[in-house]
């Protein structure tokens, strides 16, 4: 099963026999929030659920947004109507970062049948509907681990043994700019490889042989490990899912820079690649 869905495909399901859980996951890193473009306009019948409070622990030594608590994660997904047996299809306002955090947790505590809106919602030709849903609770019950996940010494073992991706854009990597956490750089071994570059002008995601080929040349092949961190473990999950698309696992290392750069007794590399 693919982990995105086009707009087109998503009509087609929604109006047939077994339509899709549908999420809202509007976020933006500066803001503003997302909750008053989800009242002003959202895909009918869908749920919006908010990244912070929901997909997110509050930030700490654990990083900006670490992994939310297990069973409070569970408790909202159930209460935005997410069910085991149900597919479920997440969106946001079409950079993907948000959309791509809910495939990811979903996906790595057991949900089988979790996919992203190719391009969000800019890719959505129908109507939209300014009325909130009551969904029925559903019956989804976390069980971790179905997906790869790294802390901060599985990150520093795997960029010496693997490929250690850094999602961050190439001058945050480089250490030149940190516009938000205590020190700019890298984590040292680790590849440059901006979520960016894994989507057109219009933020849908490349093809499955060009992003394969993408990575391949970044050094991810043949039983290489691969593992993405970035800032707080948003974008980095954006790039798990086109590592997927690619047929290529990926473990996410969720505290990534944020929790990284916060503990002075973990190295920092700046520069170029060491490619």
């Amino acid at each position: 099963m693919k982990p995105i869905i086009s707009a087109s495909e998503l009509q087609s399901e929604s109006a047939g026999a077994r339509p899709p859980v549908l999420l809202d996951v509007r976020w933006t890193l500066a803001g503003p929030p997302g909750r008053p473009a989800y009242e002003a306009g959202h895909l009918p019948g869908a749920v919006y659920v908010d990244l912070d409070a929901d997909l997110a622990g509050p930030p700490g030594s654990g990083g900006r947004h670490p992994l939310p608590d297990v069973a409070a994660f569970g408790a909202a997904m159930r209460r935005a109507g997410v069910s085991a047996g149900r597919p479920v299809v997440v969106y946001d306002g079409g950079l993907g970062w948000g959309a791509a955090r809910a495939w990811w947790l979903l996906r790595w505590a057991g949900h089988p049948d979790v996919r992203v809106l190719d391009g969000g919602l800019a890719a959505w030709t129908g109507e939209l509907s300014e009325k909130t849903p009551e969904p029925e609770p559903g019956d989804f019950r976390p069980e971790p681990g179905a997906l790869g996940l790294l802390d901060a010494d599985g990150a520093a073992e795997l960029a010496r043994a693997g490929l250690l991706l850094d999602a961050r854009a190439a001058e945050r990597y480089r250490g030149d700019v940190e516009p938000i956490d205590r020190v700019g750089g890298h984590i040292p071994g680790a590849v440059s490889a901006p979520t960016t570059e894994n989507v057109d002008a219009d933020g849908r995601f490349l093809g499955a042989a060009a992003l394969r080929d993408r990575f391949t040349a970044l050094g991810a092949a043949g039983d290489t490990p691969v593992a993405v961190y970035c800032g707080s473990g948003v974008s980095g999950a954006h790039e798990v899912l086109a590592l997927e698309i690619a047929g290529i696992p990926a473990a996410l290392y969720a505290g990534s820079w944020s929790e990284w750069s916060g503990d002075p007794a973990r190295p920092v590399a700046t520069g170029p690649d060491p490619q």
